[in-house]
């Protein structure tokens, strides 16, 4: 059967003014090529072979993926952020296997640290512009924060590779020794458990990471008084966390974090954040024309994939 067409109509179920309707305008109007295609794979029947051929137009000649595909970090070079997102587009259309991330695998261990683990930025990222909240350094640790929504993709996708062993131990211990964390962090560590084999030990680590969560105040629990609720060290003025931003799908162990109504009152407020335009905001720093302008329908798309999994309705 021939790829329905990426100038086809909308939607038949997408009535003209709904939240699909108005996002899908948007989308053609501000996205990259590959945000195009995700949004007709995951909304208008497109298929995968459209995104997976967008995402290889960021693949470097040693695996990993860079040319500004997470649009914080620009410039060409291979970055484990960069990598990360890649690995979330292949598994968002079920293409994440094969040759693609066994190169993809030799990649990240090559730029792991000798525990296994994922800097945020690797130093080659020093002679190309990148966000100011994620700075350069010569010899960076390995972070949760990279690694775990790596290690989490792999491992839901049955992917065995000798480096994620040990970047598997890096994670237990990362997430088990949590005392303060923030809010990045922290889903980091959901995306981490909630493919991690050991699900006794997964869930015994979310509960404790949940009662976290909840004493630090890292989750706005009531949309209407956010300033209750303080921002983390570095974040922008705003840039607050809810629970939906952690529980993204109803099956992720972070949906016990919160009562149905705490979830509810969630839910409505990200459904009300839909712009004029169609587009979902930003919620932390823009530092950059180019790079808010590419986030935006990035974050449109995820802002849909939540209300649809939880079940709102987004064309009518």
């Amino acid at each position: 059967m021939a790829e329905k067409p990426l100038s086809s109509p909308p939607s038949p179920s997408a009535a003209p003014g709904s939240p699909l309707a108005c996002a899908e305008r948007f989308v053609w109007l501000t996205a990259r090529v590959l945000e195009q295609r995700r949004f007709a794979y995951h909304f208008l029947r497109g298929g995968a072979d459209p995104v997976e051929a967008a995402l290889t137009a960021y693949l470097d000649e040693d695996g990993g993926y860079g040319h500004a595909l997470e649009p914080d970090l620009r410039g060409p070079v291979s970055q484990p952020l960069h990598t990360a997102h890649a690995l979330r587009v292949l598994d968002s259309i079920g293409r994440c296997g094969g040759l693609r991330v066994e190169r993809i695998c030799r990649y990240l261990t090559a730029v792991s640290t000798h525990e296994g683990a994922l800097p945020a930025i690797h130093p080659s990222q020093r002679s190309y512009p990148s966000a100011p909240f994620v700075p350069v350094v010569d010899d960076p640790p390995g972070e949760l924060l990279s690694t775990g929504p790596v290690v989490g993709t792999l491992h839901r996708n049955q992917v065995w590779h000798a480096w994620l062993f040990r970047a598997t131990e890096f994670c237990w211990t990362a997430v088990e020794s949590l005392e303060k964390s923030h809010p990045y962090e922290v889903q980091a560590a959901v995306a981490f458990l909630d493919s991690a084999p050991d699900r006794p030990r997964a869930e015994a680590a979310a509960d404790r990471l949940g009662r976290l969560v909840r004493e630090q105040r890292l989750a706005v629990l009531d949309p209407d008084r956010p300033e209750e609720f303080p921002v983390a060290d570095g974040y922008a003025p705003g840039e607050h966390h809810y629970p939906h931003d952690y529980a993204r799908v109803p099956d992720s162990l972070a949906r016990g974090w919160f009562t149905d109504e705490e979830l509810s009152r969630s839910l409505d407020f990200l459904a009300a954040e839909q712009s004029e335009d169609g587009g979902w905001p930003l919620r932390w720093r823009a530092w950059a024309p180019g790079s808010a302008l590419e986030w935006r329908p990035i974050v449109t798309i995820e802002a849909l994939r939540t209300l649809r999994a939880y079940g709102r309705p987004l064309d009518g």
